[in-house]
């Protein structure tokens, strides 16, 4: 059996982050502009971790129109478009209570010597809205929308 050189190795991996990010592009278009997925949000969060964990061992293969670093569906028309004042962050998954200990641990060691209290709640999944209020009335709605802009409404 012949040995793959560090070329071959390379576009191998280079290929699977090309067919991974394919990949979660079409389900991403199937889950949020279609609202037909055919896969599990677990499916799904397995796909993306491989791929985060290739993109942060092999930079080289960096893009920023990769999945990983934009939320998953296309603005839909009809809204304004809108730059938020904060970041829209995402939220992380997490399927078993080792890794709830490893973020409790990340945060405890980052906030050292504070008292910390912790509230924790499921996650649903694809609803994410930013409401701007102005002396309680709704001025605006905002999604997470791309890195560059978000769907707005404005009452």
């Amino acid at each position: 059996m012949r040995s793959m050189s560090q070329g071959e190795d390379l576009n191998t991996i280079e290929d699977k982050i090309l067919e991974l990010r394919a990949q979660l592009h079409e389900h991403n278009r199937l889950y949020y502009n279609v609202a037909e997925p055919v896969i599990s949000d677990k499916e799904f969060d397995v796909l993306m971790k491989v791929l985060e964990d290739l993109e942060v061992k092999y930079p080289q293969f960096d893009d920023e129109l990769s999945p990983t670093k934009r939320p998953g569906g296309e603005p839909v028309d009809g809204f304004e478009k809108v730059v938020h004042s904060h970041p829209m962050l995402s939220l992380s998954n997490t399927y078993n209570r080792e890794e709830v200990e490893e973020w409790m641990k990340r945060v405890e060691k980052g906030l050292e010597g504070e008292s910390i209290d912790y509230v924790m709640e499921l996650k649903y999944d694809g609803v994410a809205i930013s409401l701007i209020y102005e002396n309680g009335r709704l001025l605006k709605g905002v999604t997470r929308g791309d890195v560059k802009s978000t769907s707005s409404f404005t009452s």
